[in-house]
């Protein structure tokens, strides 16, 4: 609702009627919006109201058969979709933001009876069976309200149509929303297991690119020529060109042997495995374009997840260091408090990292946030740029024999 004052121009000091002009209401879009969802509450309420006496008192009757408690279970499935259909049309009119309930997770099997008592326990369908039966006193009472006030009351209409809305916001959000605690972390995981999928999947493709346009090509060269080289020795040509042959051959072995090794440092470096994080980012900053300071202050090892991530995060920040920051020096410190490992990536260079930067960042933030994590960037323009990750600590399990 919203007041339009008409426009006056200052009056002389000598008259006394310069005095505040009368408001005048007006009606706009979000009023009548009001105004409709509060008319369309009665034939709402009446449909859910039948709905549940017929359903959910049908059901209990017949608990004493068979057919009881699943058609309690259809019930309660179908005011799900009443749900839906009443967060629609608060959001359409009334503009309440309501996220959408997780689905029940039903088609991982498990069989009959323990998916009938996921169904039988669902909140979100005894939340809007609730709703829905204590909705038809209230919306005979907004229907009249408004219907009257529309031809009696009008020019208030307008406050009146905003405190009955205002109720029927506090009700959604309230009954509709998911607001326990555990669905929005289902809603969280979900997401988390999209992008650890993807992950995944990147570094799949990754990998499978990396040996096909590297060592495997390297191998197919150096197949061809011990080939050539082994039908001139068939042929009786033992000279310098054979010579010459396998000493390229033997060249070839070299490197693609080091790119092997390049590339399964890039999977999982052996030193992180076998000596911790200290020994493998001291490793990463020797490979730094920048002079890195490393500190690691752990008196014990992480789990091997938690490990990983760590080694790949600053692995990736350092290459960031080195092509982009144009920094004189860097420094990396790494530490526990209480449940938490912390890592801060500093240095001395320009500046400006964002997120959106098109430098790994953003993938870094979903990666430490699909395992509870943080990623925190601190870069003004100018610099210097400090970015401090931090990851759920879990100990480290012992090896099975």
């Amino acid at each position: 609702m919203t007041e339009n004052f008409p426009a006056s121009s200052p009056a002389p000091a000598d008259r006394d009627d310069d005095r505040v002009p009368p408001p005048r209401f007006a009606y706009d879009v979000h009023t009548w919006k009001e105004i409709a969802h509060l008319l369309a509450n009665l034939p709402m309420s009446l449909l859910g109201f039948v709905y549940v006496a017929t359903t959910l008192f049908t059901s209990a009757f017949l608990t004493v058969t068979v057919i009881g408690f699943p058609l309690l279970a259809a019930a309660l499935m179908g005011a799900r979709q009443l749900g839906k259909l009443e967060r629609a049309r608060a959001r359409k009119l009334l503009g309440v933001r309501v996220d959408e309930p997780s689905p029940l997770p039903l088609r991982g099997g498990g069989g009959f009876f323990p998916q009938l008592w996921l169904m039988l326990k669902d909140p979100v369908g005894w939340r809007t069976i609730l709703y829905d039966f204590m909705r038809l006193p209230w919306g005979i009472l907004t229907f009249v309200i408004t219907l009257t006030s529309l031809f009696v009351l009008w020019p208030v209409l307008p406050f009146i149509a905003r405190g009955l809305a205002g109720a029927d916001r506090a009700m959604v959000r309230g009954l509709l929303s998911p607001s326990d605690e555990l669905e929005r972390r289902i809603a969280e995981l979900e997401s988390d297991r999209g992008v650890v999928v993807d992950t995944a999947a990147a570094d799949l493709r990754r990998i499978e690119r990396d040996l096909h346009d590297g060592a495997q090509a390297r191998l197919v060269n150096l197949a061809m020529g011990l080939g050539l080289a082994k039908e001139k020795l068939l042929e009786g040509q033992a000279d310098e060109h054979v010579a010459a042959m396998v000493e390229e051959a033997h060249g070839e072995v070299k490197l693609a042997l080091q790119e092997l090794r390049d590339l399964a440092r890039g999977i999982h470096p052996a030193v992180l495995t076998d000596r911790g994080l200290d020994a493998a980012l001291s490793a990463v900053a020797s490979r730094c374009t920048v002079p890195v300071q490393v500190t690691v202050d752990l008196e014990s090892r992480p789990a091997e997840a938690i490990e990983g991530i760590a080694y790949f995060t600053v692995s990736e920040l350092l290459q960031n260091v080195s092509k982009h920051s144009g920094a004189t020096s860097a420094s990396v410190d790494v530490w526990r408090t209480e449940e938490r490992l912390l890592i801060q990536v500093g240095d001395n260079g320009r500046g400006g990292a964002r997120l959106d930067g098109g430098t790994g960042m953003r993938g870094l933030a979903e990666r430490l946030d699909a395992v509870d994590g943080l990623f925190v960037i601190e870069s003004p323009r100018g610099g210097p740029t400090l970015i401090t990750a931090e990851l759920p600590w879990r100990d480290r399990q012992p090896r099975r024999a």
